[in-house]
């Protein structure tokens, strides 16, 4: 008897220390800071082969464009993921070099080619981010605002461009926990100390130090400039000015729209970038308290040749880039989208949005892993559409065969 519990004991013994060197030598799953991922087929994918997919072609070419630029080790993911060496979810920049020389030989009119070559050389990925597979898609646009080089009425609302003490801190230089994050701040002393806030911005803090670009005639249409991250502007001395996206000042983003549903003032079911322009002009003393609510402020740059840039360092594509969450989605790759397109006028139905778009932006308030914010444009149809989009969707990942095997 006691033989046999011996041969138990062992026998047991055994499982455990097997288990245990599985546990230690288990391939890393496929999860990225509780992103999840899971390949489906194309057929998968609705609306899939309704889509004009030579029309995103152009962008994609744009991403590879900065693709080319960067070394071959570099992840396309900004918190990395996945295995180690492979760089995350997007996988290096070297991972794409083959598909990216083939697109540059797809026809120009080649939808039929386009969907073809997407399907021979990727893979679809399906991502749920903390368990949820469906996420909030909103939009965005570039806004056009009245301005003057010269401070002088009515054009006195200053839009700055990059101070010069701003300090950007990549805090994985000095973790790898904490690869793809860092801090703003300016230094005081020895110290490094948080930016000035709007509030501080507005009321001042930056004055006289020659960093204004242009002064625009209304406060609220500089606000939702910051927003948009990109514009243009009608100079009173003629000419038009186009501003991008520079930096910012590192504080939180506070989406207003969430103040006025809490006082009372809009419903959430019908709150719309239009609703609160229309609050904040008919309430401009209450409106600029409200406005300062949102701590965060962006500094500009004047662009020349195409435009807006995204984060990529790409010029956006109209109905074709969506901004991401970086730290989670890789800048650059194609994403089949699933959410819904408003309809420019008001009170007409929205309709299905499924469409190949790419990752070639970011935005302070798009924070997670299935949440993008879809770029329409410019123009007053941009605007109507950009600001009445606030949809539940769900999106696909298109990655390279060879990365999609890794996750």
């Amino acid at each position: 008897m006691s033989n046999r519990l011996a041969v138990i004991w062992a026998g047991g013994l055994l499982v455990a220390l097997g288990l245990l060197f599985w546990w230690a030598t288990r391939p890393a799953p496929p999860t990225i800071k509780g992103l999840s991922f899971r390949p489906v087929p194309f057929s998968d994918l609705d609306g899939w082969a309704a889509d004009d997919h030579g029309a995103a072609v152009g962008a994609f070419l744009r991403s590879c464009e900065r693709f080319g630029k960067w070394p071959g080790t570099r992840g396309l993911s900004g918190r990395g993921g996945g295995r180690a060496g492979t760089g995350g979810a997007g996988g290096l920049a070297r991972d794409w070099v083959e598909v990216c020389a083939l697109a540059v030989k797809l026809p120009a009119d080649g939808r039929g080619a386009a969907r073809r070559f997407f399907e021979t050389n990727f893979r679809a990925v399906a991502v749920s981010y903390d368990g949820q597979g469906r996420g909030l898609f909103t939009g965005y646009y570039e806004p056009s605002l009245r301005g003057s080089r010269r401070r002088q009425e009515p054009y006195i609302h200053p839009l700055f461009g990059l101070p010069d003490d701003l300090v950007r801190v990549d805090l994985g230089a000095f973790s790898d926990s904490l690869a793809g994050r860092h801090i703003v701040g300016r230094v005081r002393g020895k110290n490094l100390r948080p930016y000035f806030e709007r509030r501080r911005i507005e009321a001042g803090a930056l004055a006289g130090r020659g960093l204004e670009i242009v002064y625009v005639d209304d406060p609220v249409d500089a606000f939702f400039l910051q927003i948009q991250g990109s514009g243009r502007v009608k100079l009173a001395q003629g000419g038009e000015l186009r501003l991008g996206y520079a930096g910012r000042n590192g504080r939180r983003y506070y989406a207003i729209g969430r103040e006025l549903i809490k006082r009372g003032v809009l419903d959430k079911d019908t709150v719309s970038m239009q609703s609160i322009r229309a609050w904040l002009a008919a309430n401009p003393g209450e409106g600029r308290a409200v406005m300062d609510l949102n701590p965060s402020y962006i500094f500009f740059r004047e662009l020349q040749g195409p435009g807006p840039i995204g984060a990529l360092g790409v010029a956006l594509t109209p109905g074709r880039s969506i901004a991401v969450d970086r730290r989670l989605i890789p800048l650059g790759v194609p994403i089949w989208l699933q959410a819904s397109h408003p309809a420019a006028a008001s009170g007409e139905a929205d309709k299905p949005l499924r469409r190949l778009v790419l990752a070639q932006d970011t935005g302070g308030a798009i924070k997670g892993g299935v949440r993008g914010d879809m770029f329409w444009g410019h123009g007053p149809d941009a605007a109507a559409i950009a600001g009445r989009m606030k949809h539940a969707g769900t999106w696909f990942l298109l990655l390279p065969n060879a990365v999609a095997d890794r996750l």
